[in-house]
């Protein structure tokens, strides 16, 4: 069998058990947003594989810097400084080169640059709370920004969701979007987020875990967080918009 027969044959059966409920009764705004009937799958069209597209070149040499892209010239917002970069990996950890991650997080006090955000913690004028790069050709990507700070959210009583940064994946078109979200090794408050709860294979939960990466740290300047993003197979990431499985 040739190699590139091979890769033809190529096939991954999909874990749903590897996937959390679309409702779950601990997570109370599932209750509006899961499905009351069986989910339909639909076939794509060369429109949605193609198009529409966006521009390469419509990127900015700063918009993977959140530390400096909102920024007032000569200030920095608030907060640990701190590198987040990977790989963006196939099911056969080949990388997958120019595409685009996009990233949103809250600031260093746990807020949102966001209207509808009404939490106590004040918003940080040099921080704008979204960045965006390409991967290259070994599909590695980096950002670098501050690390979010947790805050309360009106799930139960006394809910508050772990430090976290929502990921963005593209393929060549905007309709193949595939959103997650990282954590930080060592948060306290994952074990007790009643979203994490939802994923039921701890393998899951793990992988949806930025490790501290002292190798890529700056001294006296960041520390570093690695995160790799896995799009299909065994070992794939957890995307919040493809529960049914990968």
């Amino acid at each position: 069998m040739t190699k590139s027969t091979q890769n033809m044959a190529e096939f991954y059966q999909r874990d749903r058990r590897w996937h959390p409920p679309a409702y779950d009764k601990d997570y109370k705004t599932s209750v509006a947003r899961s499905p009351k009937f069986s989910l339909i799958s639909l076939e794509n069209t060369p429109s949605e594989i193609t198009g529409p597209r966006f521009g390469h070149g419509d990127l900015a040499p700063t918009d993977n810097d959140l530390i400096s892209n909102y920024a007032k010239p000569g200030e920095s917002p608030i907060g640990e400084r701190i590198i987040v970069h990977g790989r963006v990996l196939d099911e056969n950890a080949r990388p997958v080169p120019n595409t685009l991650v996009e990233v949103w997080q809250a600031n260093a006090g746990g807020r949102y640059r966001h209207k509808k955000d009404t939490y106590l913690a004040p918003i940080d004028p040099n921080f704008g709370g979204c960045g965006r790069t390409m991967t290259d050709e070994d599909g590695y990507y980096y950002f670098r920004t501050v690390k979010p700070g947790a805050y309360p959210w009106r799930n139960w009583v006394n809910d508050w969701r772990p430090a976290h940064i929502h990921v963005s994946v593209f393929g060549s078109g905007f309709a193949q979007r595939l959103i997650t979200q990282l954590y930080f090794e060592g948060d306290p408050l994952i074990k007790t987020c009643p979203i994490v709860a939802t994923i039921p294979d701890p393998d899951a939960i793990d992988q949806l875990i930025a490790r501290l990466d002292r190798n890529a740290t700056i001294p006296l300047d960041t520390i570093a967080y690695k995160f790799d993003i896995v799009l299909r197979g065994r070992r794939s990431t957890l995307f919040e918009n493809r529960l049914e499985g990968n």
